[in-house]
């Protein structure tokens, strides 16, 4: 299993919003992708800047291939994300998941 980091900030304003987008866009084209095996959403405010990383799971990095072409070590927009996001961080990074305990 893979594991997919993202990280992208956004104003503090916009935190809900940007919430919600993921939540109705970003989360179930991951969902709907071959080979994810889940998703999870989370967020750190810091003063005027809330901070979100998407772990996304992963059977193979072929899988990730389904999602972000054939460069997965690069970051995946979609056409709203500039309204929201402060910055457009170019890559994302991957982790072999050695263990998995829940």
């Amino acid at each position: 299993m893979i594991a997919r980091t993202w990280h992208g900030t956004v104003p503090a304003s916009l935190s809900e919003a940007y919430h919600q987008f993921l939540l109705r866009i970003a989360v179930p084209d991951y969902r709907r992708t071959p080979g994810n095996l889940g998703v999870y959403v989370l967020r750190r405010a810091e003063g005027e800047i809330a901070h979100f990383l998407l772990l996304t799971l992963w059977e193979s990095r072929d899988a990730i291939r389904g999602f972000a072409g054939d460069d997965i070590e690069r970051a995946r927009y979609y056409p709203e994300d500039p309204d929201f996001l402060i910055e457009m961080e170019p890559t994302v990074e991957h982790f072999e998941v050695l263990e998995r305990v829940l």
